[in-house]
């Protein structure tokens, strides 16, 4: 008889053909913790699609293909996986080869260990690191990140970056509000901080895609970003989830 799930892997995609495969061998070979991989795409001819099928044969992992329910875009495709799965965590990460599935194991058993609502991948804490990148977006980012830890109290470093693991339960306390990007991870961990869940975090890598385009919009994105910066200082309300 298999171990029941632990951890729902959600992952957002969009034409992630050329990654895909070698995404789903590196969370296969890496991930040691039982888990459901779940991709949610857009639309039915996104190429991501059938060689997600093949490599989930190959290396003999659960693989759901969800369609996103609430619009097209990245945020609602999250929101999609989020509604759609049932075990008591959650991990939000990419198709793109950025963030190492590994570190998935370590946020799990810091989830354990220390009850945490929330743990965070940081790239910006000791024994974290990123590489590669437009310099304006590292560099916003990682101001963002240690200024909302050392002058809000945000217990992480690395606030802005969606490689997080979440317990279930946070999503029946919390309403999501993001309307953009990937603003999600920055909202769901200013607004649990603030309603006093626990979050840790945990070091992480972070590598540039090697392959395809990158679908993160800075000018675009960067007032919501800034919307729940402020949050984390106390200047708006908390809603709470239906």
């Amino acid at each position: 008889m298999s171990a029941p799930i632990a951890v729902d892997i959600i992952i957002p995609v969009y034409n992630e053909g050329k990654n895909i495969g070698t995404a789903i061998q590196r969370i296969a070979e890496s991930v040691k913790i039982p888990f459901h991989l779940h991709l949610v795409y857009d639309l039915d001819e996104d190429d991501t699609l059938s060689p997600a099928r093949a490599a989930s044969e190959k290396y003999g992992i659960k693989l759901n293909l969800i369609k996103n329910k609430f619009g097209r875009g990245a945020l609602n495709a999250m929101k999609t996986g989020i509604s759609s799965t049932t075990s008591e965590f959650v991990v939000i990460t990419m198709a793109d080869l950025s963030d190492p599935p590994e570190v998935i194991n370590s946020m799990y058993d810091t989830a354990l260990s220390t009850q945490a609502d929330v743990v965070c991948g940081s790239r910006y804490m000791r024994g974290g690191s990123q590489m590669g990148g437009p310099l304006v977006k590292r560099t916003l980012s990682k101001w963002a990140g240690l200024s909302l830890h050392y002058l809000a109290r945000i217990p992480t470093h690395d606030a802005t970056n969606s490689f997080k693991l979440y317990r279930r339960k946070l999503f029946d306390h919390i309403q999501i509000e993001s309307n953009g990007g990937f603003e999600l991870g920055l909202e769901m961990v200013v607004k649990a901080h603030n309603r006093g869940f626990s979050v840790r975090e945990v070091p992480t890598s972070w590598h540039d895609r090697s392959e395809g385009e990158s679908r993160f919009k800075l000018v675009a994105w960067l007032p919501s970003y800034l919307k729940w910066y402020f949050h984390a200082f106390g200047r708006l309300p908390i809603k709470r989830a239906d």
